[in-house]
């Protein structure tokens, strides 16, 4: 279980949310042809045979795959996205102050606060029941589709077969348009199946593979609906978190002041994620709390891991600037997004709700 879930948790961290890609699907009523439109429809009618084999059955098929026309923008989209031209430079890293103000911003926090205060007594359900506290959730929530304001109006079918034909990741996305077939199989009405040009749909934005494996019913009704049910988003998004590794009672890390003197090369990690190798890269060693604090940080935040938890240190405005120290918690958050800025704005965005 663990490893398809990392597998589709990699590909959910080289696709945008609804939250950072405004782009709304322009194409979707160009009457214009396409030049590739037959050479698409070539390419569908060879996932045929693969697609029931995974249980999809021919009807759907046949009421699906001859309504589908290539979509170029959804492939302009993805071309746009930073790492998308493999002739492109790498950028340097930006400060994280500028990225947090826009994201742990007055109205986020107002209405994280509004709507976790409403949703409570089934966050303390799905808390009991994962150990994810509601706050990291509604965190999450948030930053995904501005609790449900955000959520994308592709028609997910269209743009995950025309990123398939493409070529450029062809087996991630196949596996996700025949994951998309599966929905239609569960009952989802093709309707509801809206969101990033990327395939991540309804308030969680999960990929059509992640709600088959993870989504669940969080309001008791026999239902997984992640696109209208804000307990069924919010349990599943908790049971993600469970799956990745979260530990109850464990914050996600810590607000932290370094001080000058501190060797940042006695420190530094020797490690190689496989994994989004430059996030990761961003972070110390592990040690515990107690350690870095006879290192001389001093903690500035709360709630404060226990002195005996293992953490490691992130400076994303660089020294002299707030730097947190980071628990095996946040790494789940990195499961759901591997970015650095996007797990530490959850994070304090989450704090900021809490209280």
């Amino acid at each position: 279980m663990r490893s398809t879930i990392v597998a589709a948790m990699l590909l959910a961290t080289m696709l945008p949310s609804a939250s950072s890609v405004h782009a709304q699907d322009m194409d979707a009523t160009d009457p214009r042809p396409d030049p590739r439109d037959a050479a698409f429809r070539d390419f569908l009618a060879g996932l045929r045979p693969r697609a029931m084999a995974a249980g999809v059955s021919a009807a759907t098929l046949d009421g699906v795959l001859p309504t589908l026309t290539f979509n170029p923008r959804v492939i302009s989209l993805d071309r746009g996205q930073p790492g998308g031209n493999p002739a492109s430079t790498t950028p340097s890293i930006p400060a994280f102050a500028p990225y947090q103000r826009t994201h742990v911003d007055a109205d986020r926090i107002g209405r994280g606060q509004t709507r976790y205060a409403q949703l409570q007594p089934r966050l303390q359900r799905i808390e009991a029941e994962t150990g994810v506290p509601g706050p990291i959730m509604m965190a999450i929530y948030g930053h995904e589709t501005g609790y449900g304001r955000v959520v994308g109006d592709f028609d997910l079918l269209r743009s995950l077969a025309s990123l398939a034909f493409e070529g450029r990741r062809r087996e991630l996305f196949t596996a996700e348009f025949i994951a998309t077939l599966r929905l239609l199989e569960r009952g989802v009405p093709r309707s509801t199946l809206k969101g990033s040009w990327a395939g991540a749909t309804g308030y969680p934005q999960f990929l059509p593979s992640m709600y088959l494996r993870l989504a669940v019913d969080g309001d008791g009704d026999g239902r997984v609906d992640i696109w209208n049910s804000e307990p069924d988003a919010l349990a599943s998004i908790g049971n993600y978190l469970a799956k990745a590794g979260w530990r109850r009672a464990v914050p996600w890390g810590v607000a932290v002041r370094v001080p000058a003197d501190l060797d940042r090369a006695a420190v530094r990690t020797r490690l190689v994620s496989p994994r989004c190798p430059r996030v990761y890269d961003r972070h110390s060693r592990w040690q515990t709390i107690g350690e870095w604090r006879r290192l001389g940080v001093q903690i500035v935040g709360y709630p404060v891991p226990a002195d005996g938890e293992q953490a490691s240190l992130i400076e994303p405005d660089g020294p002299g600037a707030t730097a947190y120290l980071l628990t095996t918690n946040y790494r789940s958050i990195l499961d759901y997004n591997c970015s650095n800025f996007y797990a530490l704005s959850v994070g304090l965005l989450a704090d900021a709700v809490r209280r």
